[in-house]
């Protein structure tokens, strides 16, 4: 019976023991009548070393033969040596071919040598490979559990919510038609309509971390087609201000485990984590207009910013706040119209109780509070536009008795490439899919 397969970073504490290792031939070099080769597993390097006397001479030719990412496993004994990456080495007894790789590779792993991102995507798992590369989904797996720690600490129940809708939560535009049995389904793109009747049950608070879909025809470095969306919705939230204190202590939460996630999983380009200090700031988007310059009087005043507008508002937020956040506040109804469901002012109808979250200059996250009162609800629908009929269901859970709620949605690839530096999100999903691209 073989040894159990031990990793690379093991071998140091098993000096003199046999042991099974196994990945990916990275590198072999002969030097004299010495051979190394580099092999890669999950957890680093290790290297083999081919002694001439020593070695079964066909090991020699064998590994010498080998294409760079063929899969090996090697059986030998663990001998020190401080000058191999991790302090020590395998000298092998049996060498076994997993898998041969094909050549020549389309793309270099262990090479420095610039490649397209198209071409990366185009041979992804060859591409993940790459210890920089696989780290960033390293990091994506610990903010996953980071965000449902914490969630679940600040009283939330994780949910799963339908993604095959017979309607959308915000009109038809942006919605991927499908064929469902012969009648006409859409794509969710996002849970809303859901996690508000959730919270008119006595769960009360709901978070779902799950993909949404959203037929948009952009081509930005910080748009895709499918994404993960992080959604939370809370019962009884009835001023802004019980929203904010709940972001305030998730956002606080996560970025502290960040910390020490990468640590763990350096990055090539990682964002120098800001210290985080609560309250964020809060700027209207009145008040952010102004700064921006904006003609009160003048017709594009209550237009949503652009990208670059956000960008140079966070900079001056930055500077005037010393805060990497700030919630910009109180959003136009006329900028939030397809939003049915947002609950406008009483004294101020004109405006809303809905807010971004701002990172460096970048939205992160949109929510508010929402409109619970059913005759209110259903005339914003048709302010909208919409039949309130195509929401019967929705609209069912507010005629019996509907607490005042809020929340709010976050995309998970927009924080992942925030915080790994990465130029373009789709750096930031293992298979992006954007208007172009389906596979792989």
């Amino acid at each position: 019976m073989s040894p159990p397969r031990r990793l690379s970073q093991e071998l140091k504490g098993l000096v003199g023991q046999e042991v099974r290792v196994a990945g990916h031939l990275q590198d072999h070099r002969v030097l004299g009548g010495v051979a190394f080769s580099l092999v890669r597993d999950r957890a680093g390097l290790f290297q083999v070393t081919l002694k001439k006397g020593e070695t079964d001479p066909s090991l020699f030719d064998l590994l010498g033969s080998l294409s760079r990412e063929s899969v090996v496993e090697v059986v030998g004994t663990v001998a020190a040596n401080p000058r191999a990456r991790v302090g020590a080495e395998v000298l092998p007894r049996e060498v076994r071919v997993l898998s041969a790789a094909g050549s020549p590779l389309p793309l270099g792993v262990s090479d420095r040598v610039g490649v397209e991102l198209d071409t990366r995507l185009n041979h992804r798992v060859l591409d993940l490979r790459k210890p920089e590369h696989r780290a960033i989904f390293e990091l994506r797996g610990a903010l996953l559990s980071s965000l449902r720690d914490n969630f679940r600490a600040l009283g939330f129940t994780e949910v799963e919510t339908p993604k095959v809708l017979r309607q959308g939560a915000e009109g038809g535009a942006t919605l991927f038609r499908v064929d469902y049995f012969g009648t006409p389904a859409f794509l969710a793109q996002s849970p809303q309509l859901y996690k508000q009747m959730l919270v008119g049950t006595d769960l009360e608070r709901v978070f779902e971390i799950a993909p949404a879909f959203r037929a948009e025809p952009s081509d930005t470095t910080r748009h895709l087609t499918e994404f993960t969306s992080i959604d939370a919705e809370m019962a009884y939230a009835e001023e802004p201000e019980d929203l904010y204190q709940v972001v305030e202590a998730l956002v606080q939460g996560v970025l502290t485990e960040t910390r020490s996630a990468l640590e763990r999983h350096p990055l090539s380009n990682p964002l120098t984590l800001p210290e985080v200090r609560t309250p964020f700031p809060r700027v209207s988007f009145e008040e952010g207009a102004r700064l921006l310059g904006r003609d009160p009087s003048g017709a594009g005043f209550e237009e949503e910013f652009s990208p670059e507008e956000e960008r140079r508002l966070g900079e001056i937020v930055e500077e005037r706040h010393r805060s990497a956040f700030y919630f910009l506040t109180e959003f136009p109804t006329s900028a939030k119209r397809g939003t049915f469901y947002a609950r406008r002012q009483d004294a101020r109808p004109e405006r809303t109780y809905y807010f971004d979250l701002e990172f460096l200059g970048l939205e992160m996250m949109s929510g508010g509070l929402r409109e619970h009162r059913l005759d209110r609800l259903e005339r914003q629908i048709r302010e909208a536009g919409i039949d309130p009929g195509a929401f019967s269901s929705y609209l069912e859970a507010f005629r019996y008795g509907m607490p005042p709620h809020g929340g709010f949605a976050m995309g998970l690839d927009r924080l992942v490439m925030r915080l790994a530096g990465l130029a373009n999100i789709r750096e930031a999903r293992l298979f992006p899919r954007d208007r172009y691209r389906l596979e792989p």
